[in-house]
């Protein structure tokens, strides 16, 4: 059971954006894809979701492609956090998460109404459910599509298919205590649950702190791609983004980064 990437180009307006792009990514890991400005993660991530179609090369799930399944099959088998999620109508928080279990309205869980509630106390959104969505901050409202996500992939699939959870820059509008929760969730959810997740991320330290592997995207092509602690090394940290990297153990004996300009 994999979600992969096989040769895959794309380009925009004459610009290249990925470029011979191959990965093979597998359930129950967290993987993130780091780069900076413009290397081409959120459009490798719009691939691997299906939300766009490579210009070559294709993206295979369980060996069969993405473009030939229909988005219903699709919606039972992943969800996606894209980095900006309007909400046109009225909706209450609870009301955006519980659009996670659509997909399922054929076929309902015995338990929807637990799930949902599980999903808000997952990511501590269990007292905003009765406001409306438009009215929370950035923040607010990232945690409760992080919990729309999750309710679509909730529970096991009674065929024993692997779930996928693909997010775009899920911290981004996080304060740092939410930062931490929101990726210890992901990391139990991959580990325990054995879904695999996938996640655009910008700072190292925290892909360090939670991920299994890294995917490393420079000018649109993959500059290393594995265990996330052999990815990130201060050579290709210097080396793609000018910064210096002082390796350090934090108190849990992790490998962790101080980060400085690089000099010269």
């Amino acid at each position: 059971m994999t979600l992969q990437c096989m040769g895959a180009r794309v380009g925009l307006n004459g610009r290249t954006l990925l470029e011979g792009v191959s990965a093979t990514l597998r359930p129950g890991r967290f993987t993130v894809i780091l780069g900076p400005n413009g290397a081409g993660k959120s459009t490798l991530l719009s691939l691997l979701s299906a939300q766009r179609r490579p210009d070559a090369g294709q993206v295979l799930l369980d060996g069969h492609s993405l473009a030939g399944m229909s988005a219903h099959k699709l919606a039972l088998r992943r969800a996606v956090m894209p980095q900006e999620s309007a909400v046109a109508f009225d909706f209450t928080v609870r009301e955006v998460v519980e659009l996670g279990r659509y997909p399922h309205r054929q076929r309902p869980d015995a338990n929807e109404a637990g799930i949902i509630a599980q999903a808000l106390a997952s990511t501590d959104v269990t007292a905003l459910a009765p406001r409306i969505f438009n009215t929370l901050s950035g923040g607010e409202k990232a945690r409760t599509h992080l919990a729309r996500a999750l309710a679509q992939v909730w529970t096991a699939r009674p065929d024993g298919a692997a779930r996928w959870l693909l997010l775009d820059e899920p911290t981004a509008a996080l304060d740092l205590s939410h930062q931490h929760q929101a990726l210890g969730l992901l990391q139990n959810r991959a580990r325990q649950e054995g879904i695999g997740i996938i996640a655009v991320l910008h700072d190292l330290n925290l892909a360090l702190r939670y991920a299994d592997d890294a995917l490393l995207l420079a000018s649109g092509k993959i500059a290393g791609f594995g265990p996330v602690a052999e990815v990130l090394t201060p050579e290709r940290m210097a080396n793609i983004w000018g910064i210096t990297c002082t390796p350090v153990k934090n108190d849990q004996g992790l490998l962790q980064y101080l980060f400085e300009p690089s000099k010269g």
